[in-house]
C-alpha cells in the first residue's frame, strides 16, 4: 500500500497543475478553482489509493473538478454569468464530446506560475501562491520557508485568492510594465520549491525529489521560454549543480553526510557538466545576480575532486558579492561558514559573533536552527567539545526533520554527550 500511496502522490501533485488550468481556464475564477482541486484531489488520493488509478486520471480529475466547481459556484450569490457558466459545465459533463479538456501534451503549469504573479498581489503573496498551487506544498511547509507560522500563511493564501478574484485574473502574459516583477516572484518560487524538496522542512526523510525534479522541470520550461535571461539561466545551473550531490548526502542508514565527508564519485556528473556550461555561458556577461552567483559558488565546489582541494577563499569572496546584492540571514550565515572553511574556526567564529550582535542570525527564523549546527562544529573544531554539544542538541531540537535531528544528536553523543 505504502508504493501505490507514493505513485499516487506524485501523479497528483503532476497533475493538479494541469487540473487547475484547465478550471481556471474554462471559468475564470481562481479562487474557486484551487478550491475544487484541492477537494478532486482529496477523492483521489482516497479512491486510487484503494482501487487503482483510472485509465486517464487528468479527466478523472477534471470531471470531478468540474462537478465541485458547479456545486461552488451555485453556492454562491445567484448571477447570471456564474449560472450560465455552471449550466455549460454541467452539459459539457453529460456529453463527452463536448468536454473541455485540456489536450494531454499541454502543459499548464507554467501559465499558473504567471498567474500567481499577478501585479494585482504583493511579492510575498505571489510566492505564496504559487508554491500552494502550482508547487503543491502544504501551507505548513510555505509557512517555514517563509519564517513564519501556519495559521498565517493559510490567511495569507486565502487574501490571495480574494485578490485575484477581484483583480478578474486571466491567463495572460505579462507586459512589459510587469514583466519584471513577474519574473522575480516566478524564479523566488522555484528557487523556494527546490529548496524545500533538497532538505525537508520536516518528515523522515531528508529530501523530498519530487519537489526537486518539479522545480527543475519548471526552470527548463522557464528558460526555454526566455534563454536571454542570465538569471534565470543561473538559476537553472544552480538546481542542476546542488541536485547533482543529492546521491551522496545520505548514507546506507539514511544517515545524513555532510559535504565534507562525501563520496563524490557518488556526484552526478551529467548534472555537473550541464549545470557548470549554464553559469559558463552568462558568467561574462555585464550585470551578474543573485542566482548567478550561487551557480558560481556550487561550480566551484562540483569542480573540486577532493574537500582539501576546495577553493575556499574564492566562495568566500563571492558570498561577500552574494551578500552586498541579497543580505539576507542565510546568505550571511553561509558566509561564515566560507570564512571559517578559509581561514580558521576562530575567524569564523569571530564574524558570526559580530553578525549575531549587528543582525541576530541566532533569532531569525530561517537561521535560528543553523546558527547553532554552524556554531557547534566551529567550536568543535576549537577544541570546545561541551560547548558543542550543547548547541548540536539544541539545533536538533529546532528541526523537523528527523534525518537532520538524527545527525545533529549524534554528533552531541560523539563528543561525550549523555
Amino acid at each position: 500500500m505504502t508504493g501505490r500511496s507514493g505513485e499516487v502522490e506524485h501523479l497528483l501533485r503532476t497533475e493538479a497543475p494541469q487540473v487547475l488550468g484547465a478550471l481556471v481556464r474554462r471559468f475564470g475564477h481562481f479562487d474557486v478553482a484551487e478550491d475544487a482541486v484541492q477537494e478532486a484531489l482529496l477523492a483521489a488520493s482516497r479512491t486510487w489509493a484503494a482501487d487503482g488509478v483510472p485509465d486517464n486520471p487528468r479527466s478523472w480529475l477534471i470531471r470531478i473538478g468540474y462537478r465541485r466547481m458547479v456545486d461552488l459556484l451555485r453556492s454562491e450569490q445567484a448571477r447570471r454569468r456564474r449560472e450560465h457558466e455552471a449550466g455549460a459545465a454541467e452539459l459539457a459533463m453529460r456529453e463527452p464530446a463536448r468536454q473541455a479538456y485540456p489536450p494531454q501534451e499541454t502543459d499548464d503549469s507554467l501559465a499558473l506560475l504567471l498567474l500567481c504573479c499577478h501585479p494585482a498581489l504583493s511579492a510575498t503573496s505571489q510566492v505564496a501562491l504559487t508554491l500552494r498551487a502550482v508547487g503543491g506544498l502544504t501551507t505548513a511547509e510555505i509557512a517555514h520557508a517563509f519564517g513564519t507560522t501556519e495559521p498565517t500563511m493559510g490567511t495569507r493564501i486565502s487574501r490571495a485568492k480574494q485578490q485575484l478574484a477581484r483583480a478578474g485574473a486571466r491567463f495572460t502574459p505579462p507586459t512589459g510594465a510587469d514583466r519584471d516583477s513577474r519574473l522575480a516572484a516566478v524564479t523566488q518560487v522555484l528557487y523556494l520549491i527546490f529548496n524545500e524538496g533538497y532538505t525537508a522542512s520536516a518528515g523522515d526523510e531528508l529530501a523530498r525529489v519530487d519537489l526537486t525534479r518539479e522545480a527543475i522541470r519548471l526552470t527548463r520550461m522557464l528558460r526555454d521560454s526566455l534563454p536571454d535571461d542570465p538569471e534565470v539561466t543561473g538559476l537553472l545551473a544552480l538546481m542542476l549543480l546542488t541536485e547533482s550531490r543529492r546521491r551522496a548526502r545520505t548514507g546506507g542508514d539514511d544517515e545524513l553526510v555532510p559535504l565534507e565527508e562525501q563520496d563524490r564519485t557518488q556526484w552526478d556528473p551529467g548534472l555537473i557538466r550541464e549545470g557548470t556550461e549554464l553559469i559558463d555561458s552568462v558568467w561574462s556577461r555585464r550585470e551578474v545576480g543573485p542566482y548567478q552567483l550561487q551557480a558560481a559558488i556550487a561550480a566551484v565546489h562540483a569542480a573540486a575532486p577532493t574537500p582539501d582541494r576546495t577553493d575556499w577563499p574564492q566562495i568566500a569572496a563571492l558570498y561577500v558579492w552574494l551578500e552586498r546584492l541579497t543580505p539576507t540571514a542565510p546568505v550571511r550565515l553561509s558566509r561564515v561558514v566560507a570564512v571559517a572553511q578559509a581561514y580558521g574556526p576562530g575567524r569564523g567564529l569571530a564574524l558570526l559573533d559580530d553578525l549575531n550582535r549587528r543582525h541576530r542570525l541566532d533569532q531569525e527564523p530561517l537561521t535560528r536552527q543553523r546558527e547553532r549546527a554552524v556554531r557547534a562544529h566551529l567550536l568543535q573544531l576549537t577544541g570546545d567539545a561541551a560547548g558543542a554539544a550543547r548547541l548540536y542538541r539544541e539545533a536538533a531540537e529546532l528541526t523537523g526533520n528527523q534525518v537532520e535531528r538524527r545527525y545533529l544528536l549524534d554528533r552531541a553523543h560523539r563528543l561525550g554527550s549523555p
